[in-house]
């Protein structure tokens, strides 16, 4: 037990989270630790296939059975796979905990993957990669991700490619499965008005049962990449622009660091350093944003913002102009003193939505075996200091670190 949530490992490793709240509502989600990082060469996709196919049949269940379990009694039933992470979670009222943990285990661990269910999701998800593929907004992160981590898993699109979807089969889900779903490295998790004993009692009934598998994945750091500028002609009215480099891990020291400087250069609000000088002085851009997305060995610094083709070079001059204000001048104390109230507000904001909230805490205990209370946190970024946001912006936003990716109208 910690301040305000609790933890407890069954026999076979799978670690149970729980954290308390006076609500009729409970959420909950299972997170494996395997996405598309840890598919093989020529398999980009499958980690996400898997997730699809885990709605199908199971030994048990057929479709139908499985979509009406929660949603019969009003409950929201989701999934998604990132590039480390495979999540199932759903939002129902506290008296159907035990429904959701029982098609929980049903589907993680029984699902069939019958022939004709797979032909049916690579056709879902071929039109799921149209579909971003029709959005340059979302295409373009996947483009410059891919040139951010050249030649490694990291770099593959999430979805896969039509190609790679087309030749996943029934061998490549079952040797996924055996390689990645490691019992402890799979944490399901609790946001709701129980007992923990109660939910350790459930969790025994239902988790308990299943086989140890603690099959050891080695995953590959990416390598060292250069800077480049990318440019490409595509079928859209503006011309959509990343800007950004490789980042801090989520064990690094400097990741709170960063974090700060993200929220204070390009992040929630319209009062950022990017929309102040570029949507708001000069009126070129009606998006433009910055994000960092920390995993567990590398990092993902990016700014995006989209206009028309004649601004974009004003734009992208503005954008490293804030940049280089960072690395030239430290943060006055009040400035600081501001960034900190301003981002300090937005976590505790953010922990109104409980879902998300158990699904970090969830992805918390699964990297670091601990998960930090809300005052952690506020600690962590209280002790930043002016001098290694100075260090930070010196290294994360050095011109000779970037890589720049362009979508420009077709001529």
């Amino acid at each position: 037990m910690t301040e305000d949530h609790y933890v407890h490992t069954l026999p076979n490793g799978i670690r149970i989270l729980f954290k308390h709240a006076p609500s009729t509502i409970t959420h909950c989600c299972f997170i494996v630790n395997a996405g598309s990082r840890d598919e093989a060469e020529n398999q980009a996709g499958l980690a996400h296939f898997i997730e699809h196919l885990l709605f199908k049949e199971t030994e048990r269940r057929s479709t139908s059975q499985i979509l009406n379990r929660l949603e019969l009694v009003g409950a929201d039933l989701n999934a998604y796979t990132t590039k480390e992470y495979t999540c199932v979670h759903a939002s129902l009222l506290n008296q159907h905990l035990e429904r959701a943990m029982d098609l929980f285990e049903d589907i993680l661990f029984h699902s069939t993957f019958p022939e004709d269910e797979q032909e049916k999701e690579r056709g879902v998800i071929l039109d799921e990669i149209a579909s971003y593929l029709d959005q340059p907004e979302e295409a373009i992160q996947d483009d410059f991700e891919e040139l951010l981590f050249k030649g490694h898993p990291m770099g593959n699109n999430i979805l896969g490619t039509p190609e790679t979807v087309a030749r996943l089969n029934r061998k490549d889900i079952d040797q996924f499965i055996a390689a990645n779903y490691n019992t402890s490295e799979m944490v399901f998790a609790v946001f709701g008005d129980y007992d923990f004993k109660k939910v350790i009692k459930l969790s025994e009934k239902y988790f308990g049962p299943v086989p140890a598998n603690h099959s050891k994945k080695q995953r590959v750091t990416p390598p060292g990449i250069l800077a480049s500028k990318s440019i490409s002609a595509k079928p859209i009215s503006q011309t959509h622009c990343i800007i950004g480099s490789r980042a801090y891990s989520s064990s690094h020291q400097y990741k709170n660091g960063l974090l700060l400087l993200n929220n204070l250069l390009g992040g929630i609000g319209m009062s950022s350093r990017l929309n102040l000088e570029i949507r708001e002085k000069y009126g070129i851009a009606y998006t433009v944003e910055s994000n960092y997305t920390s995993l567990t060995d590398t990092g993902i610094f990016s700014i995006y913002f989209g206009t028309d083709k004649e601004k974009t070079d004003k734009a992208m001059r503005l954008v490293h102009k804030e940049l280089k204000k960072l690395r030239d001048n430290k943060l006055g104390s009040l400035q600081l003193h501001q960034a900190k109230q301003k981002f300090i507000g937005q976590i505790a904001l953010a922990e109104e939505n409980r879902m998300s909230l158990i699904i970090s805490m969830a992805k918390s205990l699964l990297d670091f075996n601990y998960v930090d209370t809300l005052h952690q946190v506020f600690d962590k970024i209280n002790a930043v200091t002016a001098d290694q946001l100075l260090t930070i912006s010196n290294e994360i936003f050095d011109d000779s670190r970037m890589i720049t990716l362009l979508f420009e109208p077709k001529q």
